[in-house]
């Protein structure tokens, strides 16, 4: 809330119509009780949460890293200004040149992926095991 209440109370978010808030599905942030939080304090806020499952969550993610380590790295800024400068410029390159990020993890590579590890767990298990021991430790016989 002490980001919310930075912004709201600043022009022009203080007067605006309404200020859309777009929150992910965080116990913060989830069900009525916080969305009545927020339009009591914050009238014209209208909070909109993304779907369980958002997979489009993760450019936004994917996007401010790029930012970071293209734009903000390394700090050296002497002004706010500087900073929005860049911003700016990097923005209207971005927009200029962007493409689509081509996801290359697929349904198979998971599937990979879950064997190599449930490989290495059996392997990690078997490890922990005496040689010629058959028993199974008390919390995998509690488990089964």
């Amino acid at each position: 809330m002490t980001l919310v209440e930075q912004v709201m109370t600043q022009e022009p978010y203080a007067s605006a119509k309404r200020v859309f808030w777009v929150v992910d599905n965080g116990s913060s942030h989830r069900g009525q009780a916080a969305i009545d939080r927020l339009a009591k304090r914050f009238p014209n806020a209208v909070m909109i949460h993304t779907p369980v499952h958002a997979s489009w969550v993760n450019q936004i993610e994917i996007y401010f890293s790029i930012v970071q380590r293209k734009v903000l790295t390394p700090n050296d800024f002497t002004s706010l200004d500087q900073v929005e400068d860049r911003l700016t410029a990097f923005e209207q390159r971005y927009n200029a040149t962007a493409r689509p990020f081509r996801w290359k993890f697929t349904p198979a590579d998971l599937e990979d992926l879950m064997a190599r590890i449930e490989r290495h767990e059996q392997k990690e298990q078997n490890l922990q095991q005496p040689p010629g021991c058959d028993h199974q430790p008390a919390a995998l016989a509690l488990a089964a």
